[in-house]
């Protein structure tokens, strides 16, 4: 490690709040806890704005109109050459294109991170931002195969797993808010947080819980999170005769109470980068059912630390989660498991990590640098040689 206080942009321009923009604000904040100056470039009014300035963080208000903005490159380039900005990191797919621009002719290296398990798009400009980056870092192996099946030259391409913040301390959700999103006191409850999207296959989770109550009759499922499924999600509750067992609740700040009260926590992806979200519920203790999707078996140990069931398989799913709640010897041993098994995956690892990453394209940088200029010396004298 260098001695010397680095400088890093962050940038995140999205709307709302998930596990990405917490994931920004994680490793900004650690490394400003370490000395390092961190800035956030981000949109005003965003939560991630308003959560960074309230962490002491230096916020750089961003709102491109599109990836491709050329004023808010200038903007961000601006603060690159002004603040003396040693590393770039682009933490989402906008902002990678943002970042790229940003960068151009200030000598500062672009390192991005890639939390999703999809498919890079096959065009010009998707080959021209990445082509920008002097690292990339995957948050599973998964990941990692995805980017380089896609044409990433894979030394490019760092594994470092999301982080988990295990000095929380995160009280459950008490019984009156647990009933007022229409869950029935001293029922056990199965908690999914998670985007109404495809990718988290809601309709699987609904699924699921419809088969756990056949063994299980009285169990209580909440799903955490709003989105373009929502209306299909409330049709599918209705039609499996579920109305009064699922309940949707929609986009909450106050999810890791929910999650902290759970008796199990689900994810029904059928494409997932990491699903960090299980680090929260493994830190709390909870007990884990999901699927196998992309970075997740990276993340449960099927049989060590939760139950793991094929994609779009919602009889597998419902089984594990029912067999947690029925099955208390096994449930009491992966809830010892738990938070031994979340350390692994803390902020202060992902930091260590990410920072061996910014010494090393900084270093290259340097390097690239000081060959240009000497090839432009030796250019000039053979020039100026009679």
């Amino acid at each position: 490690m260098r001695a010397v206080t680095l400088g890093v942009l962050h940038i995140d321009t999205e709307h709302g709040w998930r596990g990405g923009e917490r994931q920004a604000l994680w490793l900004a904040g650690e490394l400003a806890r370490r000395g390092h100056r961190s800035f956030v470039a981000t949109r005003a009014g965003e939560p991630l704005a308003q959560r960074a300035g309230e962490a002491g963080l230096q916020v750089v208000l961003c709102n491109p109109f599109g990836e491709l903005d050329p004023r808010a490159a200038l903007q961000l380039r601006s603060t690159i050459k002004r603040e003396r900005i040693d590393v770039v990191h682009a933490h989402t797919a906008h902002a990678v294109a943002l970042g790229a621009l940003a960068t151009i002719g200030t000598h500062t290296p672009m390192v991005v991170a890639r939390r999703v398990d999809f498919a890079l798009r096959s065009n010009a400009g998707t080959r021209w931002k990445y082509g920008r980056a002097a690292a990339i870092i995957a948050v599973s192996e998964a990941v990692r195969r995805v980017l380089t099946q896609g044409g990433i030259n894979p030394s490019l391409v760092t594994v470092i797993p999301d982080g988990v913040d295990m000095h929380r301390r995160v009280a459950p959700a008490s019984t009156e808010t647990l009933v007022n999103l229409g869950l029935q006191e001293g029922a056990p409850t199965v908690v999914q947080v998670a985007q109404l999207v495809g990718h988290k296959d809601p309709i699987n989770f609904v699924r699921a819980v419809a088969h756990a109550r056949r063994i299980v009759p009285n169990l209580q499922a909440l799903l955490v999170g709003d989105g373009p499924l929502r209306t299909e999600v409330a049709r599918e509750i209705h039609t499996l005769m579920l109305d009064g067992a699922i309940h949707l609740a929609g986009y909450r700040t106050d999810a890791d109470s929910l999650l902290a009260a759970a008796d199990v926590v689900a994810l029904s992806s059928r494409e997932e980068g990491m699903g960090s979200v299980l680090l929260d519920a493994l830190a709390f203790g909870r007990r884990v059912a999901a699927t196998r999707a992309g970075g997740i078996p990276e993340v449960i140990v099927d049989g060590e630390s939760g139950l793991l069931a094929d994609v779009r398989d919602p009889e597998g799913l419902g089984a594990a989660i029912a067999r947690l709640i029925t099955d208390r010897e096994l449930a009491t041993r992966f809830a010892s498991r738990s938070r031994e098994r979340a350390a692994e995956f803390s902020v202060e690892r992902m930091t260590d990590r990410t920072i061996e990453v910014y010494e090393r394209v900084i270093e290259g940088a340097a390097v690239t640098s000081r060959t240009r200029r000497a090839s432009e010396s030796i250019s000039d004298s053979s020039t100026r040689a009679p």
